[in-house]
């Protein structure tokens, strides 16, 4: 008799990335919280409204939050009460976000396939996560990304200004939405290697893309698939873009303006 799940069942670990990667975050500033997890949005803290959305998820059955620092802890209450109860496992952040996922991923079981968010996915609802997961489920790839489409986000947002990834075949923009089955992870090396060489830009492009990739890209002629082959080649990882259709997947809360965006959508919806 064979004991292991399906991958149409197996459940996911769920990594939430919390930690400031500034100091003079504009959220922070605004709102005046100890850190930009802890901002409220619509009077809840952001990390607990992402927290509550993956507790609700039927395919998740961990939940992993890497950071904020401990000597924040105690300015959320509500999350240090789901951190001593079990209900989320706490884990110090380290100094870039890659190395933090890293570390997340190293107490997981290689064999445990993983969802990578971030605690500033406001609008993030469990049909979200859910949808995004059961596509990852029968995906070909090892390593899964979320995105919406520039239409959906027009369509959904006419005249709000969002950072978009303009292709030959569309304008596509993440979701903050990662999954991985073991091979993947080690995208996430990658991603390191690729912080590391933030500062080094000819050696960042011709690690992650490849001159050939940024100049299509330039002149209008990279597809989508074009562009996932690319870093697909670069990492050794075999990555498959996956598009959702609530267009909220795409916003998170970055700016004051996507605060207030967000806080408008939630009083909608709660009329």
């Amino acid at each position: 008799m064979n004991d292991n799940p399906s991958p149409e069942s197996q459940s996911f670990v769920a990594l939430v990335l919390a930690a400031d990667r500034t100091g003079k975050d504009p959220i922070t500033r605004h709102t005046g919280a100890a850190c930009k997890a802890f901002a409220p949005v619509a009077g809840i803290p952001m990390i607990i409204r992402v927290l509550d959305t993956l507790a609700a998820c039927e395919s998740i059955n961990q939940i992993i939050l890497c950071g904020p620092p401990e000597s924040l802890l105690h300015h959320c209450p509500e999350l240090q009460q789901r951190i001593a109860s079990d209900q989320v496992t706490w884990l110090a952040n380290l100094d870039s976000p890659s190395r933090s996922a890293e570390r997340g991923l190293s107490i997981v079981p290689d064999d445990t396939p993983v969802l990578i968010t971030t605690a500033d996915h406001a609008l993030l609802t469990p049909a979200m996560v859910q949808e995004f997961l059961n596509a990852s489920r029968t995906a070909a790839g090892d390593a899964m990304v979320g995105t919406v489409t520039e239409q959906a986000i027009a369509a959904a947002f006419p005249g709000a200004k969002r950072t978009i990834i303009r292709l030959r075949d569309g304008g596509y923009r993440g979701c903050n939405l990662y999954a991985f089955r073991s091979r993947g992870r080690a995208l996430v090396r990658f991603w390191q290697q690729a912080e590391d060489l933030r500062k080094n830009p000819v050696k960042l492009i011709a690690r992650v893309l490849g001159f050939k990739t940024v100049l299509s890209y330039c002149f209008g002629l990279l597809t989508l698939q074009q562009g996932v082959a690319a870093v697909s080649e670069k990492s050794g990882v075999a990555i498959q873009v996956l598009v959702l259709s609530d267009a909220c997947a795409g916003i998170d809360v970055d700016k004051v303006a996507d605060l207030q965006l967000a806080e408008s959508l939630l009083s909608q919806q709660q009329r």
